[in-house]
């Protein structure tokens, strides 16, 4: 197990390093320069520290001096290289007086939070939802919960989160729009970006469990004569979550990806919406920056799966070292 464990460790490694590199070539080919002169496109309440005024041609050359942007381009991706091994991206382009660091540590926790939330709520709601449904299939209460499932895998997060706030904010004046100051703004964000992995949960554990179910250890165990609670419990279940642990890691990475959405519909000021600003500003050390962060939480999320699963299963261990 150990010695999976760490050849899944090393093969991270390669793939973060092919990450950062594309990365940083597709920063590069979009084009613009960080520091042009204009009104740039952001994050509302937040002053940019470059919108406006003319500044003389000598400025622009010690500022582009600065930042290494005169540098030629391998001498620039050494830099970078260099910043992700120590994991220090330096300061950014947009935002006086901050750090990539800084904003990481203080929008990553943000971002941390609500995607920590909608995992415990989507496992909450999903896993039991799916074993009601198989235990009750071919039923109303199984019919029901494969149509609550369907749709909220199928409607988009804006979608969901526009409707919310209409109904629920506008309409009713129970919670608020939008922020991340209270309990009350993050009941809404949570429900959204929850809804499409507690359908995938569901609908993994309620096909595992019909599987299982008909399993000839499951009908040896009931011939027993164990308890039923027992016989589920103990034979089913526990075998039937397997699918959904290794399901844990595009659950993570929709979770990801899912929040840039989220958090622009709800006015969250987290690593998603500065992302975005990040893009548009051509803020290059914030984007790496963002970008590198978002690559090793995903990975660190399957390498976990992963080896998770093969706890699980000796057979992953199995074929690994075969």
């Amino acid at each position: 197990m150990l010695s999976y464990a760490i050849r899944r460790v090393l093969w991270t490694i390669p793939v973060l390093f092919l990450v950062v590199t594309i990365l940083f070539f597709m920063m590069r080919s979009i084009g613009g320069s960080p520091l042009r002169r204009g009104q740039l496109v952001g994050i509302s309440n937040v002053a940019w520290s470059k919108s406006g005024d003319w500044r003389p041609d000598s400025i622009e050359r010690n500022m582009n001096h600065r930042f290494g942007l005169d540098l030629p381009w391998y001498r620039q991706y050494g830099n970078y290289l260099e910043a992700v091994a120590r994991f220090d991206f330096g300061n950014t382009f947009s935002y006086r007086y901050q750090t990539v660091n800084s904003i990481i540590g203080r929008q990553g926790r943000i971002s941390f939070e609500l995607g920590l939330l909608a995992f415990l709520l989507a496992v909450s709601v999903g896993v039991p939802l799916g074993v009601l449904a198989a235990l009750k299939a071919g039923t109303a209460a199984d019919g029901v919960a494969r149509f609550a499932s369907l749709g909220a895998g199928s409607l988009p997060a804006f979608l969901v989160g526009s409707a919310l706030i209409w109904l629920v904010s506008v309409q009713w004046g129970v919670l608020p729009t939008s922020g991340w100051d209270s309990w009350q703004a993050k009941v809404l964000p949570t429900i959204t970006l929850a809804l499409l992995p507690a359908a995938w949960c569901m609908r993994l554990v309620r096909a595992a469990m019909l599987e299982t179910l008909s399993a000839e250890y499951v009908r040896a165990a009931a011939a027993k004569g164990l308890r039923r609670s027992r016989v589920v419990g103990v034979h089913v279940l526990r075998n039937s979550l397997v699918p959904v642990v290794t399901a844990f890691g595009p659950i993570v990475g929709y979770l990801v990806t899912g929040s840039f959405v989220v958090e622009y519909v709800f006015s969250i000021p987290g690593i998603g919406r500065y992302y975005v600003a990040g893009v548009l500003a051509r803020d290059y050390p914030l984007v790496l920056g963002l970008t590198v962060v978002i690559t090793l939480t995903v990975l660190v999320a399957n390498l976990l799966v992963d080896i998770a699963h093969a706890a699980l299963d000796p057979r992953i261990r199995e074929a690994a070292t075969g």
